[in-house]
């Protein structure tokens, strides 16, 4: 399909920018919506509620919501209101967002999402990072940013090609940021977006200035005692090696079998819509949900682009290649959001990596950025302040 005005052949314009633009045919939509309206829906049993997953009566309403009421066309005008762009690199297709601050000595920042979130996740963020003057904060806090869709999400496309690993998506920022001419910068992300920002560190160690995570798991070195750690820490570090032992179904099944379960979410939006919804219900804080038009704007990234498959090879990937990462070679900065997958032991951390600030927020979850925008936003400034000129 094409996404953007302007298409071009990528092998004859590897080294060159594309302006992009969002225009999917109506046809897309209207198919769309006589998939949503021709859905099978399966029994459940209704007193389990959550237990056994995504609950009939949320989902049905949420999926009625999305054939009736929700407008793309709103959002997809939101979403072509930020500059975008695709590049060739590595034989990838990769799209990003390029918002240049206002203030010509702003510092570039690069902010990675994670699965099942998208560059969605960050867009609440960009007014009061890129213009800080004009929402209540000052100048010199100002960030050039690069949001980019990690090859095999979103706008990016599928990736055509095996390999694309942590590692290789962050060898791939390298080269963004170079091509964009950004020399000394600083990178940001959650979830596998956390994993990319350390890699790309490792890869580019001398352009870059600090790494912000909001998600760690911190791993004990193997004569470590634990009745060194207070009780809240010791239940922190067995909750974050439990998760990591005996992954959730989704990740199992994302790290060993992308392929088959492409066929279902890529021929049902339903079927997408559970996989993704029910992440945005289990990993937030009750708090801080998500709205049903954010939700779905996220989830149409991935129906729209058929990137369900190609998204989840990432996990596959990673698990193929066993990349561990190792200590982050750039000073980080840590937020842990206390409704996240898993939570990080301070002292465990600054073993590990070169802390340089810890922030425990009271409110927000795995999306961060979307579910605590202001939070996130003074965070990172606060954070990067110690490398401004």
């Amino acid at each position: 399909m094409d996404f953007y005005k302007g298409k071009n052949d990528p092998e004859l314009y590897e080294e060159e920018i594309r302006p992009f633009s969002i225009e999917i045919p109506q046809s897309e939509l209207d198919d769309l919506r006589d998939r949503l309206a021709r859905t099978r829906w399966p029994d459940e049993l209704a007193e389990e509620g959550w237990n056994y997953g995504v609950p009939l009566d949320y989902l049905r309403r949420l999926a009625d919501y999305w054939c009736i009421s929700y407008d793309w066309r709103k959002h997809e005008a939101w979403l072509n209101s930020f500059p975008q762009y695709t590049v060739t690199i590595d034989g990838a297709n990769i799209h990003f967002l390029h918002v240049r601050s206002p203030e010509q000595d702003a510092m570039p920042l690069i902010l990675t999402h994670g699965w099942p979130g998208s560059i969605v996740e960050f867009l609440d963020m960009v007014g009061p990072l890129v213009d800080p003057g004009s929402h209540g904060g000052d100048p010199a806090d100002a960030f050039h940013l690069v949001i980019p869709s990690i090859p095999g999400f979103g706008f990016s496309g599928p990736t055509r090609e095996s390999g694309w690993n942590v590692k290789r998506v962050a060898r791939a920022w390298a080269e963004l940021m170079r091509r964009l001419g950004y020399h000394r910068y600083g990178a940001q992300g959650g979830d596998w977006g956390a994993a990319i920002s350390r890699a790309l560190a490792e890869v580019d160690r001398a352009h870059m200035c600090g790494v912000h995570v909001n998600y760690l798991h911190t791993v004990p070195a193997d004569d470590f005692d634990p009745k060194e750690l207070s009780q809240e820490d010791r239940d922190r570090l067995e909750r974050s090696q439990r998760y990591r032992s005996a992954p959730a179904g989704y990740a199992r099944l994302q790290a060993t079998r992308p392929q088959t379960l492409s066929y279902a979410l890529t021929d049902s939006p339903v079927g997408q819509l559970a996989w993704i919804a029910e992440k945005f219900w289990e990993w937030t804080d009750p708090a801080c949900r998500v709205d049903d038009d954010r939700i779905l704007t996220n989830v149409m990234l991935y129906w729209l682009t058929g990137t369900a498959g190609s998204s989840a090879r990432l996990y596959y990937e990673n698990f193929k290649s066993k990349g561990a990462l190792g200590p982050c070679p750039v000073p980080m900065g840590v937020a842990v959001l206390p409704y996240d997958l898993a939570l990080p032991v301070r002292s465990l951390a600054e073993c590990e990596h070169t802390v340089v600030h810890w922030t425990e927020f009271d409110h927000g979850g795995h999306f961060a950025a979307m579910e605590v925008p202001d939070l996130m936003v003074q965070d990172l400034r606060i954070f990067f302040r110690r490398f401004r000129k």
